[in-house]
C-alpha cells in the first residue's frame, strides 16, 4: 500500500542549511521511487487556519517510505532541516481509490 512521508514544518529560516537540504534531498529519495505530491506551494484556506507549510512526499510502500527515512544518505542531511525549523513529521499509509469514508468504522 502506498505510503506517505508528512511534514508541517514551521519557522524555516531558509539560509545555507535548509538550500543544502533543499539540493541534496531528492537523491535520497530516487533509491526509494519517493517524489514530492505536495510541497511549498501556498494553500487556499476555505476553513480554518494551519501554521507552516506541508510537504507531502510518496512512497511506493512502507518499507520503502521507512528505508528512505532510515538511510544514511537521509540521516546525514536531516539535521540541515531539523535544526533550521520546527514541525512535525510522520510516514502514513494511504487509502486505495476503493476506500469509503466508513471504511474506517470496520477498524475500530
Amino acid at each position: 500500500m502506498t505510503h506517505y512521508a508528512i511534514a508541517n514544518l514551521q519557522n524555516v529560516n531558509v539560509g545555507p542549511d535548509i538550500v543544502e537540504y533543499l539540493e541534496r534531498i531528492d537523491a535520497t529519495l530516487a533509491p526509494y521511487d519517493g517524489h514530492f505530491i505536495v510541497h511549498g506551494h501556498q494553500p487556499e484556506y476555505v476553513e480554518g487556519e494551519w501554521a507552516g507549510t506541508l510537504i507531502v512526499i510518496e512512497f511506493p510502500d512502507q518499507a520503502s517510505a521507512r528505508g528512505w527515512y532510515e538511510s544514511p544518505a537521509y540521516q546525514a542531511i536531516l539535521p540541515l532541516r531539523t535544526n533550521n525549523s520546527d514541525g512535525v513529521t510522520m510516514l502514513l499509509e494511504g487509502v486505495d481509490r476503493t476506500h469509503r469514508a466508513t471504511d474506517v468504522l470496520a477498524r475500530s
